[in-house]
C-alpha cells in the first residue's frame, strides 16, 4: 500500500535525506549533497525558510521508502517575475508512475491551496542551488554543484503532464589548440583600454573580508535578468559564503577590478571534489577529509561555477577579456579541463564565448512546467 506522508518527525527527515543515497547506491555518476547540511532545510531559522513557503513529502510502500519531493513557493521570485509558481526540487523516485504521480499531486494540492497557478522544476530555493533535470549525459560525472538523476525521471515527470520550460547546457572546456595567444593579447588590450586589471586574493580571509560582497553585487546585477533568479539578502549571502569558502581556493577566483579597485567582473571556480563526496556518500569522515584536501590541492578538473561582468562593461566586450584570462589560466596549469555548470540554451552571448575553447557539450538539463488547474 502506497502512503504519501508530509515530513514532520526526525525519522521522516532521516528517511527523506537518506533515500537518494539508497536509490543511487553503486552508481558511479551520482554525487550526493553533504549529508549533514541537508538537514538544515528543516530548521525554521534556515535563511530561505524566512522568504519561502516549503513542504517535504515522502512516499512509503509497504513500509519502504520509495520516493520523496520538496515543494517551494519562492515568494520573492514570484514577486519579481509577477508569477504564482510553486517549484519542485529534491525529487527522487523509483521507476513507478504511481509513486511519482502521488508525490507531484501532494505538492500541487498544497500549492493550489496557497493560490499558485503554475508548477515548475526541478528548481531550488535560488538559481545558485542544484536545478534542472538531467536529460542527456547520463554517462558523465557530475559536478558537486549539480544533480544526477536516472534517465527514467523524464518519463515520470512528463507522465504527470509537465512540458519543457527551458534547457541548460554544460560543457567540458579545453585549451584551444590553435592560436590561443591571439585571444590572450586581445584580453590584455581590453583590460588596458578600460583601465582594468586582474586581481586574485592571497587568502580566503582576504577574499571573504574584502571582496566577496563585491562579487555578490556583480552576481545580483549580472544574473538578475536570467531565468528563475531572485534577490539575495545578506543572510542568504552569508549562508552561501559559509559553504563555498570551505571548497574554493583564493587563486581560483579571478576578479576584474577598475582603477578604484571596484569589482566589475569575476569568474568563480572550484576544484572538483565530486569523487571525494561520492566515495564518502556525502558524510564528512576522516577518509573524506583526506580525499577532499587532496582534490583541493591537486585537482585535475576545475568546476567553472559562474562568470559575471557588470552590464555596462559587458556591452564593451570586457567579458571577452575574462575568457582570455581563463584560457591563460588553463594553459599555465596542469589541469585536464574545466567543467562548466549550467548555461541557459538561449543565453547566446555566453554560449558564443565558448567558441574560443576546444569544447565538448556533454550534458543537458531541463526545467519543466505545467498549469495548476483552477477549481
Amino acid at each position: 500500500m502506497l502512503e504519501i506522508r508530509e515530513v514532520r518527525t526526525k525519522k521522516e527527515q532521516r528517511d527523506f535525506v537518506r533515500f537518494p543515497l539508497k536509490l543511487y547506491k553503486g552508481n558511479e555518476h551520482y554525487v550526493p549533497m553533504l549529508y549533514g547540511g541537508e538537514f538544515a532545510i528543516f530548521k525554521p531559522d534556515y535563511p530561505f525558510n524566512k522568504v519561502c513557503d516549503t513542504v517535504c513529502y515522502i512516499a512509503y510502500e509497504d513500509g519502504k521508502t520509495v520516493g520523496r519531493i520538496q515543494g517551494i513557493i519562492q515568494r520573492e521570485a514570484n514577486e519579481k517575475w509577477g508569477q504564482k509558481r510553486v517549484r519542485f526540487t529534491r525529487f527522487d523516485s523509483v521507476d513507478d508512475e504511481k509513486v511519482s504521480n502521488a508525490l507531484f499531486a501532494a505538492v500541487e494540492k498544497w500549492a493550489k491551496e496557497k493560490g499558485m497557478q503554475e508548477f515548475v522544476g526541478p528548481l531550488g530555493y535560488s538559481d545558485l542551488e542544484r536545478e534542472g533535470l538531467l536529460i542527456h549525459g547520463f554517462d558523465q560525472f557530475q559536478t558537486f554543484e549539480e544533480q544526477y538523476n536516472y534517465d527514467y525521471y523524464q518519463k515520470l515527470i512528463e507522465a504527470y503532464g509537465f512540458d519543457k520550460d527551458t534547457d541548460w547546457l554544460e560543457f567540458q572546456l579545453y585549451s584551444p589548440k590553435e592560436s590561443p595567444e591571439k585571444i590572450i593579447r586581445v584580453s590584455n588590450r581590453m583590460l588596458e583600454k578600460y583601465e582594468l586589471h586582474l586581481y586574485q586574493a592571497d587568502s580566503i580571509k582576504e577574499l571573504v573580508d574584502e571582496h566577496i560582497n563585491g562579487i555578490f553585487e556583480v552576481i545580483e546585477k549580472t544574473y538578475a535578468r536570467l531565468y528563475g533568479t531572485m534577490p539575495l539578502n545578506q543572510e542568504i549571502v552569508d549562508n552561501y559564503i559559509k559553504d563555498f569558502k570551505l571548497v574554493v581556493r583564493p587563486h581560483d577566483i579571478m576578479m576584474i577590478k577598475d582603477k578604484d579597485n571596484n569589482t566589475v567582473g569575476f569568474s568563480l571556480m572550484f576544484p572538483s571534489i565530486s569523487e571525494a563526496v561520492r566515495k564518502s556518500k556525502g558524510h564528512i569522515t576522516l577518509p573524506f577529509l583526506v580525499r577532499f584536501l587532496r582534490s583541493k590541492k591537486h585537482p585535475k578538473v576545475i568546476d567553472l561555477g559562474l562568470i559575471g561582468i557588470l552590464p555596462e562593461y559587458e556591452s564593451k566586450g570586457v567579458v571577452t577579456a575574462m575568457i582570455g584570462l581563463l584560457i591563460d589560466f588553463l594553459q599555465k596549469s596542469d589541469l585536464h579541463h574545466l567543467e562548466t555548470n549550467l548555461m541557459l540554451e538561449d543565453n547566446h552571448h555566453i554560449l558564443n564565448l565558448m567558441k574560443h575553447f576546444d569544447k565538448i557539450e556533454n550534458k543537458r538539463r531541463r526545467c519543466f512546467k505545467k498549469s495548476i488547474d483552477a477549481e
